[in-house]
């Protein structure tokens, strides 16, 4: 096998992470001629421009200093590093559906959408136009290329597995890719750059989404999308307070409600976009924010034919629990699923993604959410 990877050319998305740098040396490892490849997905002067920030690296999101840590990281892994702009692909393919989502009061996932279209797309081809034979990313997963088909895997580490967010990817796409770090656990990952001296091997790990950085998420926002001030109400109709806008909040937020008094926190159980209203209650444990059916559009299915007998298990947000479904496919392809365990803040816009065991089987953005037959006004 290794003097038949000396034959494969492998380009890593080279982030300035350490997954990502680990990721080069098990490649080397493995015999692979292995590059890197930084990619650039956000002109980050947008960010001062709306804010009015002065132009420095430390007010600005980190994607500048993380190239600055890719090139160090390639120098002493002595592999070539190229640096790819897709900021434009970005904006139309990502940041647009973003903005659209959020204007239609969902909480969209601009990471899995970032996967599929950037990462796994416009990468893909730009490695391809390259010569190289696979592309690799540091992301907790595994892939099956055995046996003439291609299969996805949860990552070993469950804390850090990543599969939540690589559910839109297609066969075709996973055909050539590579995950070196997903049979690993984060604790080894970190073992490993220090065993190489990585200069970045105890970096922090990346939070958030990469054009808002650290920044206030509603600050931010309200640069693309105005503003729309309205009441705040309990289920029962008794006004709480005002919200700046509901599209700025998603079911079963607490923090920034404003919200005080006596008695147990406040938490987001809804919204009523006809009338401008945010709907909440006092306890996590409200009622309201439990379902036990959802519509699932966008289907991706990756797995063997859906088999409508069988229990599956699916994720409805990341570092969510495993829930015990059923799928009903509907005649115009998307999912009804039940879980008759109920779950928590399943909410329109975020993905269901489905599994059987270690497998993953597909995934599909929730569409609308039901307990029995009443619909949630989320």
């Amino acid at each position: 096998m290794e003097k038949e990877n000396k034959k494969k050319k492998v380009v890593v998305g080279l982030s300035g992470g350490v997954d990502s740098a680990v990721s080069v040396i098990m490649l080397q490892k493995q015999g692979y001629e292995v590059e890197g490849m930084f990619m650039r997905n956000w002109d980050s002067s947008l960010n001062n421009d709306i804010l009015g920030n002065p132009h420095t690296l430390d007010s600005v999101c980190p994607q500048e200093v993380d190239y600055m840590d890719a090139l160090k990281t390639a120098e002493e892994l002595n592999i070539k590093l190229h640096r790819v702009d897709f900021v434009d692909e970005y904006w139309q393919r990502v940041f647009s559906y973003f903005l659209d989502e959020y204007n239609h009061n969902r909480t969209p996932n601009p990471d899995i959408l970032c996967n599929k279209e950037i990462k796994f797309k416009a990468f893909l081809e730009k490695a391809m136009e390259m010569g190289f034979d696979y592309i690799a990313m540091g992301h907790y997963a595994r892939i099956d290329h055995r046996n003439g088909d291609v299969k996805m895997l949860r990552g070993v580490d469950s804390n850090k597995d990543q599969t939540y967010f690589l559910c839109q990817l297609t066969k075709k796409q996973l055909e050539k890719a590579l995950f070196p770090v997903g049979g690993l656990e984060k604790k080894d990952v970190r073992r490993i750059a220090k065993e190489y001296n990585l200069t970045i091997a105890n970096k922090k790990d990346s939070t958030g989404v990469c054009f808002i950085g650290e920044r206030n998420f509603k600050e931010f926002l309200k640069n693309y999308l105005p503003a729309k001030p309205g009441k705040i109400e309990t289920l029962n109709g008794e006004i709480v307070g005002e919200h700046d806008g509901i599209m700025y909040y998603t079911i079963g937020q607490r923090k920034g409600l404003g919200l005080g008094g006596a008695g147990d926190a406040w938490f987001v159980v809804g919204k009523d976009p006809e009338r401008n209203v945010l709907l909440v209650g006092r306890g996590s444990e409200q009622e309201y924010l439990y379902s036990n059916r959802a519509i699932v559009r966008n289907i991706n299915w990756i797995g063997p034919k859906v088999d409508e007998s069988k229990t599956y298990l699916a994720k409805f947000r990341y570092r969510g629990v495993d829930n015990e479904v059923k799928i009903h496919i509907l005649e115009n392809g998307d999912f009804e699923v039940f879980y008759p365990n109920k779950a928590k803040a399943v909410t329109p816009g975020q993905a269901a993604v489905f599994y059987d065991g270690e497998y993953l089987m597909g995934g599909g953005t929730i569409d609308e959410v039901y307990m029995d037959t009443e619909k949630r006004r989320y």
